[in-house]
């Protein structure tokens, strides 16, 4: 069962959910960095790749919307494994670029 509007809000705002995110997102801007050249999009990949190294919690913070709102999120909630979670976490990048 999908979360509700308010269960959605506090995912968005939990901290504990947040650093998991983080983790996902440094994880892909790392695999990012080792995609050829030829990989569709890749400046703007590397792009968001760099940014995320840098400032990680930015990125954290522009993501972690659009994670929540992946099926997957909204079926586990916090309880997602990390599996999971990076998969969220690479289709809402690859949505946002």
């Amino acid at each position: 069962m999908a979360l509700t509007y308010e269960e959605s809000s506090a995912l968005m705002q939990d901290k504990v959910f947040q650093s998991r995110v983080k983790v996902a997102c440094i994880n892909f801007a790392n695999y990012i960095y080792l995609e050829p050249a030829s990989t569709p999009g890749h400046s703007s990949r590397m792009r968001w790749a760099g940014q995320t190294m840098v400032a990680p919690d930015s990125s954290t913070g522009t993501v972690t919307p659009t994670v929540v709102m992946d099926p997957a999120v909204q079926e586990a909630g916090s309880t997602i494994d990390d599996a999971g979670l990076q998969s969220a976490v690479e289709n809402s990048v690859n949505k946002l670029l």
